[in-house]
């Protein structure tokens, strides 16, 4: 090939280039169908991921609406003794593909919310409120976790969706016509430059059986 995109106008070429538009259209049919996939598996999330958000929403609304009371009953200092003992929270993380995307899934963690014993704190001391709120911001954090692989996921599945979306764009709308326009102009050019030499052998023949009758004469 050329500079600039355009084919030698030759028969070689010619054929090279029918190669390359039959690996592009291959190529094109593959990534429909991959895309396909992705938006099947998209949906199959959707509603799930759907009510997780809707779960958190109305978790955190709860755990929020609390808080104002939480604090006037104990104050800030009684709120932190209900973090008491700090603890380190370890997830098990194991990383998958999904149709080629590699996204991270959580298979074992630690329950988030705690018993009234694990806080080293009497209720009554703490107060039902106090307690209350504690154990719905615990509940908020369990569902944040759940609620993180599948969201990531989604965004990655989006990512590469939109990503092939614009690979099938990219080789329909634009290589595969300006190869298949470039294949055109080649053959066309072939096929004149046939005709022509079609013609200048016509010529060259009549001349000379004209020459040989000439010399029969």
């Amino acid at each position: 090939m050329s500079r600039g995109g355009r084919l030698t106008t030759n028969r070689l070429e010619l054929l090279r280039a029918r190669q390359r538009l039959g690996r592009v259209w291959m190529g094109s049919n593959l990534l429909r169908k991959r895309r396909e996939s992705l938006a099947r598996e998209l949906i199959g999330l959707a509603r799930p991921a759907v009510d997780a958000r809707a779960a958190l929403t109305e978790q955190s609304r709860e755990a929020c609406s609390l808080l104002p009371a939480a604090y006037a009953t104990s104050g800030e200092a009684g709120l932190r003794a209900q973090g008491w003992p700090h603890r380190e929270i370890n997830l098990t993380i194991d990383f998958h593909k999904v149709w080629g995307v590699g996204v991270a899934g959580i298979t074992d963690r630690p329950a988030i919310r705690r018993s009234i014993e694990a806080r080293g704190q009497s209720p009554a001391a703490a107060g039902p409120v106090v307690t209350d709120t504690a154990a719905r911001f615990e509940t908020l954090v369990d569902l944040l976790i759940d609620a993180a692989p599948r969201e990531m996921l989604l965004r990655r599945l989006g990512d590469a969706l939109a990503r092939t979306s614009r690979q099938v764009h990219a080789l329909e709308k634009n290589v595969a016509p300006a190869l298949a326009s470039e294949i055109r102009r080649v053959r066309d050019s072939l096929d004149e430059r046939e005709r022509e030499e079609h013609h200048r052998l016509k010529h060259f023949l009549r001349m000379r059986e004209a020459r040989q009758s000439g010399v029969r004469r």
